[in-house]
């Protein structure tokens, strides 16, 4: 009987064990899920000034200019200092517009605003993930 008794002991702290890894990694998934995300504009306005940057980006990195030197440019335009969501949208879209080939500043601005309107503000299609 006591052998049973610690048999099922056993069996209980190696479930928990078990249970314990799984709550980690699903709470390490749900964590890079949002962590590596593309910023999430919150209304339509911010949905506006995310194309705005967007046509802006795309102008500079058509024109070849190194994307540091484009940064420091968007930020003179762009005043984010105050706020890192802006800063983080900032630097996403400038990556996102540097990634985009042959795609046109006035396309790549239109098809960024209007996933951002059709989502909620979600522009995971257009600006990727973040890393």
């Amino acid at each position: 009987m006591d052998n049973d008794l610690g048999d099922l002991e056993q069996d209980f702290a190696s479930a928990a064990k078990w249970l314990g890894v799984a709550i980690v990694l699903l709470l390490t998934l749900a964590w890079a899920s949002v962590a590596f995300s593309a910023p999430r504009a919150e209304n339509e306005r911010e949905c506006t000034v995310a194309a705005d940057m967007a046509v802006v980006a795309r102008a500079l990195a058509e024109e070849r200019l190194e994307q540091p030197k484009a940064e420091l440019i968007m930020r003179r335009i762009y005043d984010v200092s105050p706020s890192a969501r802006g800063q983080q949208m900032l630097k996403t879209i400038l990556s996102a517009a540097y990634r985009q080939g042959e795609l046109p500043a006035g396309k790549f601005a239109s098809k960024l605003f209007l996933v951002c309107m059709s989502t909620g503000g979600n522009m995971d299609e257009v600006l990727g993930v973040s890393l």
